[in-house]
């Protein structure tokens, strides 16, 4: 039989596997791959700037295509690079699988030249990682990581290759068909534990459905509906499950949480049977544990059994896929009497809605109200901060628009890189990236990227002149004390102790001409709608779209740390 090296063998898996891009950085330890792979065509390789924008961009191509997200990069500080974007991918559950070199095996332990322990440093942040050690190994392990990358919760696997072993020649059969003894994901429903849901819920008085991220991840956002209005049980959703049902439906509250609208925390705290669906009960939605949803019964539908009763304890346990649930639901629900419950809600929504103030030549709204306005279809992507929990309260999240970022991780940086591999797995819808002016210089590198790739993603920079986010919590927590949040802070600040600052830097506009893209700045709301037209003008690259914010401008509402879903911050 004919035989062949462990470096053709992963390129073969990888046609097998049905990858279209790869997003990838060489190095010594890889460029025998890097050379198998220019002999093909079949698998486009990315060639980002970093390789945090690297796994990032293959996340939010796994997010939006539903697709698992590959990357490849060389051993040492090119795995090392990997981290951040790994743990990103682990919290939010992004099927990723990520290749990284490794030195031969003999020098694996002595300090070699761009050598690290790529396995173990990530073993706390992926679903899975190994060392490949014998070249027959090898596609079984690469056949094996596909399959736990997207079954189950999905999440990234890190496979970390040899030098020596990829040289080597070895079978060129790639398995058909994977049987791992110790992983075998239960997506059945147990309909004895649906049942006796569904019937606490037809006896609730203030029923609530609280959708996380695991509805999206499912892609279960139309079944959902359907259980929804059968039921007509109204719905508040996490970040990440922003989109589960169109913002716009009547029965959606809104999101719940640290930046919850008041509506929709009153609705969890005052319900008597909330049923959660793929979400973590993470601090951020929960406030103080022993006061969250404190009248309810708890049902909780999760793939991961390990999130089940971790944070919260629930009454109901269901370990399921969120589709298959949502499928048996939608045969066996029927309409709840929710008519008193959903008045209550929308006197909360009246008495205190969701809104910002109008002040200054510009604010976000007005950036927010023209995305609304313009693109009825469209991928937002979020970078980290104040933005993105404006668009997460702000931006309408309907069928055809879909609303990713970094939620349980928080990475600064995501946005940019992860607008440039939304944008390649969907190069027919716009894509629109929301970022601070601190996240955005985190990974600006990549508009080389962008331009060569032809990306006609647009690039909102919300530039207030500081970390927003954590200044919001300096000026309410902290006395006003600003400390290392201007962005204009440096040598003149120090030198007249305050009384001076020097122009912004850097100049967004200029810095993304300078790449060849196409750059923007707006600092009066009438400019708004012209500034989006003109970027949809340009097909062909990227447009970034500097937008002048006030410092002062807040997020609300607002839960002060270690607080209750009800001691919400409404204004100040």
């Amino acid at each position: 039989m004919k035989q062949i090296s462990g470096n053709k063998l992963l390129v073969k898996a990888l046609k097998e596997e049905g990858v279209e891009y790869l997003f990838g950085y060489p190095g010594a330890c890889t460029i025998d791959i890097s050379d198998e792979l220019y002999k093909q065509d079949d698998i486009t390789i990315i060639l980002p700037r970093h390789e945090q924008a690297l796994v990032h961009a293959a996340d939010a191509y796994a997010r939006t295509t539903g697709k698992v997200g590959v990357c490849l990069v060389t051993s040492g500080p090119g795995a090392t690079n990997l981290v951040t974007g790994l743990a990103t991918a682990n919290y939010d559950s992004v099927p990723l699988v990520c290749f990284t070199g490794q030195v031969a095996r003999n020098l694996i332990g002595n300090d070699a030249f761009q050598e690290v322990d790529i396995v173990g440093i990530t073993r706390s942040i992926t679903k899975y990682g190994v060392t490949v050690r014998r070249r027959e190994d090898l596609g079984r392990i690469i056949k094996e990581a596909f399959y736990i990358a997207s079954t189950g919760r999905p999440g990234p696997v890190l496979i970390d290759l040899p030098k020596d072993v990829m040289a080597e020649l070895g079978s060129a059969e790639y398995p058909k068909s994977v049987n791992i003894r110790g992983y075998k994901p239960n997506t059945n429903v147990h309909i004895g534990q649906l049942k006796r849901a569904i019937k606490t819920l037809n006896k609730a008085k203030k029923p609530l459905f609280l959708a996380g991220g695991g509805v999206n991840i499912a892609r279960a956002n139309q079944l959902f509906r359907q259980v929804v209005e059968k039921t007509n049980v109204p719905v508040v959703t996490t970040v990440m499950g922003r989109g589960a049902i169109p913002t716009d439906h009547p029965l959606f509250i809104g999101n719940l949480g640290m930046h919850g609208s008041y509506a929709a925390n009153m609705a969890v705290s005052n319900c008597d049977v909330l049923f959660s669906i793929g979400t973590r009960f993470n601090d951020r939605i929960t406030g103080k544990l022993h006061e969250f949803a404190p009248n309810a019964q708890i049902i909780h539908i999760d793939i991961d059994t390990a999130s089940i009763s971790r944070n919260i304890h629930v009454d109901i346990p269901i370990v399921a896929d969120a589709k298959e649930a949502l499928e048996k639901m939608n045969e066996y629900v029927e309409n709840c009497t929710t008519k008193k419950w959903l008045n209550e809600i929308q006197d909360w929504k009246e008495e205190h809605p969701l809104t910002m103030r109008q002040g200054a030549p510009l604010g976000p709204l007005d950036v927010f109200g023209e995305i609304n306005r313009q693109f009825d279809t469209a991928i937002i992507v979020t970078d980290v901060g104040q933005h993105q929990m404006l668009t997460s309260q702000y931006v309408e999240i309907t069928e055809k628009k879909q609303l990713i970022m970094s939620g349980g991780l928080g990475t600064m940086g995501y946005g940019f890189p992860g607008g440039i591999g939304a944008q390649i797995g969907n190069p027919d819808k716009p894509v629109i990236v929301i970022s601070g002016d601190g996240g955005m210089q985190m990974n600006i590198q990549e508009f080389a990227t962008a331009v060569l790739e032809e990306l006609p993603v647009i690039i909102c920079v919300f530039n207030n002149e500081y970390l927003g986010m954590v200044r919001q919590w300096q000026k309410l927590f902290y006395g006003k004390r600003y400390s290392m949040t201007n962005l204009k802070y440096g040598a003149l600040y120090r030198r007249s102790e305050g009384q001076e600052m020097p122009a912004y830097t850097p100049d967004f506009v200029k810095l993304a001409e300078s790449y060849g893209a196409k750059g923007i700045r707006v600092m009066n709301r009438e400019d708004v709608p012209a500034a989006f037209e003109e970027a949809r003008k340009n097909t062909k690259g990227p447009t970034l779209i500097e937008f002048i914010i006030d410092p002062e401008e807040m997020v609300y509402p607002m839960i002060k740390p270690g607080g209750t879903l009800e001691d919400m911050i409404l204004d100040c």
